[in-house]
């Protein structure tokens, strides 16, 4: 897949109009270089040679799937910074979410844990009347901006909510983003939060089954 890499702490691959599946974080909870260790050591796992009868497409989607889990697991047992917790900020921060949504990109799934949250974009709409698309970056930064100015206003505090930087990787086929939704949708499941997806309040799985109903 063509694009362009650009590295702070983690490194990210632009793809213009592309689809992306974003993780951002509180800040105080996994730091974007507990990422990058996760993301690294999973990637020499699944460049190293499959297990006897796996196939190497099998044996990258396995090691995919398992670094989501670990990073995850990390995240899920941070005592620190739960500020989501509270339905008022997590409707803040879906909001926030929902509010460019057929404008600047598609929100294809969502969901608003406790101190992050996991987002997919179809950052394929034009915008401007001008056939430009809307970057990434730009979005991700006004979404968090927002959020954060409405959520401190809430709790009555200064300073950075979420961490700099965010997680992001291009999703690059229909099969993978077939994946990657039901990993999002299925977070607080996986947490212990709730029983099935739609029982989560702030999560495009309730939202598609308050449309459906």
């Amino acid at each position: 897949m063509d694009g362009t890499f650009r590295r702070r702490n983690l490194p990210h691959l632009i793809v213009p109009g592309g689809t992306y599946f974003v993780t951002f974080c509180l800040a105080g909870s996994l730091c974007a270089c507990g990422y990058h260790a996760i993301a690294r050591r999973w990637r020499q796992r699944a460049d190293a040679i499959p297990p006897p009868g796996m196939s190497t497409a099998d044996w990258e989607r396995r090691c995919s799937a398992a670094m989501f889990q670990e990073v995850d697991r990390a995240l899920d047992g941070m005592p620190a910074a739960q500020w989501l917790a509270d339905p008022r900020l997590a409707a803040v921060v879906e909001a926030a979410l929902r509010h460019w949504d057929g404008v600047q990109y598609r929100l294809i799934a969502h969901v608003v844990m406790p101190n992050h949250c996991h987002v997919v974009l179809d950052m394929s709409i034009s915008t401007g009347g001008q056939g430009a698309t809307a970057v990434l970056e730009d979005v991700v930064r006004s979404i968090k901006r927002h959020s954060a100015v409405v959520c401190n206003r809430i709790l009555r505090r200064r300073g950075a909510m979420w961490q700099a930087e965010s997680y992001d990787r291009v999703v690059r086929n229909a099969d993978e983003l077939e994946r990657v939704v039901r990993y999002v949708e299925w977070n607080p499941v996986k947490a212990g939060l709730c029983r099935r997806p739609e029982e989560w309040r702030f999560s495009s799985a309730r939202r598609a089954e308050e449309v459906a109903g």
